[in-house]
């Protein structure tokens, strides 16, 4: 997996995403073969109540980043680009065959709304509607778009780290215990346990 893909990945679970990473697109050819269109870099949901804490066990103890602008009683998809250069989206992320792939794969849409709310993302980088789920259409990067206007919500991967590494920090007597496989946050703790191991010496 990209690096920096990972790090999104990392953060979104942080914040109580469930996540599928570069996720192909497929498309049938005329011949009856299929070639793979592009890959998403990263769809994300969340489920209100996500995270809730229980009296005994707890596999979260992390608020989440109001940078993020999380709706905590709507269910919230994410649609991702993953750039280690500008937050910006590739031609095939704004494609509206990839866009409806995309929301197949996460099935929380009806066939009669799709369309709508693929109209919406692509003028406005959100579909908002009252009676369903909050689509977004998000692009991650270590430099801000070239159009600080863009259409579609962009964050650093600076804050994220920033916000993970604090997070951390913040929370210390519940995450030193935590043994992860996952490579962004696994570096975090490494070195967080690293430089707290030297200022003991």
């Amino acid at each position: 997996m990209d690096t920096a893909v990972a790090l999104v990945q990392s953060y979104l679970y942080m914040n109580g995403y469930f996540t599928v990473t570069e996720y192909p697109v497929l498309e049938l050819m005329a011949d009856g073969e299929y070639r793979t269109v592009t890959d998403v870099d990263l769809l994300a949901v969340h489920i209100p109540g996500a995270g809730r804490d229980d009296a005994d066990v707890s596999g979260s103890f992390v608020s989440v980043d109001p940078d993020l602008d999380v709706d905590l009683a709507r269910i919230d998809l994410i649609i991702a680009e993953v750039k280690e250069g500008r937050a910006e989206l590739n031609a095939s992320a704004r494609d509206p065959k990839v866009l409806r792939a995309a929301l197949n794969r996460f099935g929380a849409l009806g066939e009669e709304r799709v369309s709508r709310v693929i109209a919406d993302l692509l003028d406005d980088g959100e579909a908002d509607h009252p009676d369903g789920p909050r689509v977004r259409l998000m692009a991650f990067g270590a430099r801000p778009p070239s159009d600080r206007h863009a259409t579609y919500q962009w964050r650093l991967l600076g804050d994220l780290a920033g916000f993970m590494h604090r997070t951390l920090r913040a929370n210390w007597s519940a995450a030193q215990s935590i043994q992860s496989k996952d490579p962004a946050l696994s570096f975090l703790l490494l070195l967080e346990k690293a430089v707290r191991g030297e200022r003991k010496k």
